[in-house]
């Protein structure tokens, strides 16, 4: 029995083992003492320092708080007087002789409209030839027309009181037709047939169909 757990070898290996524990216990502690103490002191040093510089912030000015002043009272305007009075009647105008002489004026009689003098039977013609489609012109068929009639010339009168600026504008309006104005002296032709000259225009331009 000199190897069992209560010989003198077994007993130094335990308390040898239990006084290293003890010691690692010890070193343990104390670590974690100084650590806190140390971490405390760090804290205390902050806030030493936070409040040291609260202490030496300028103070922030004070806020004046602006009241609006109340508004004036507006008097009201005193009611007029009433007067017990009766209020007198305005005297009649009278009557301005100026006036009544202007009315009393005559009016002039009315003029008589002089009667519309009769047609003749030239300018009967001419009134039909100026109606007349622009188709009745030599030279100006139905295409040509059609275009005409998209610039808005559709009589014969109408064409027939274009000036030569209008011509000439109109004219360059015309495409492939253009300088056929000019060339078939439409112009001519119609102020021939709006002032209702037949005779004339066919002693130049040859029979109307």
């Amino acid at each position: 029995m000199e190897n069992g757990i209560g010989t003198p070898e077994a007993i130094g290996v335990i308390t040898g083992a239990q006084l290293t524990l003890i010691v690692v216990l010890v070193l343990l502690v104390a670590f974690g003492i100084w650590w806190g103490t140390k971490r405390r002191r760090a804290q205390r040093r902050a806030e030493e320092e936070a409040r040291q510089r609260r202490e030496m912030a300028p103070p922030p000015p004070p806020v004046e708080e602006k009241r609006a002043a109340p508004p004036e009272p507006v008097a009201a305007p005193p009611p007029p007087p009433v007067s017990n009075e009766p209020i007198p009647a305005s005297a009649p105008l009278e009557a301005n002789p100026a006036a009544q002489a202007a009315d009393e004026q005559v009016a002039p009689p009315p003029v008589a409209a002089e009667p519309a003098p009769r047609a003749t039977p030239a300018s009967a013609a001419g009134d039909g030839l100026a109606d007349a489609p622009v188709t009745l012109i030599k030279g100006l068929g139905p295409k040509v027309a059609a275009r005409l009639a998209e610039n808005g010339i559709t009589r014969v009168d109408q064409l027939a009181a274009l000036s030569d600026v209008e011509a000439a504008a109109l004219d360059a309006k015309l495409g492939n037709f253009a300088g056929r104005m000019a060339r078939d002296r439409w112009l001519d032709q119609a102020r021939l047939l709006a002032a209702g000259d037949r005779a004339g225009f066919e002693a130049t331009f040859g029979k109307l169909g």
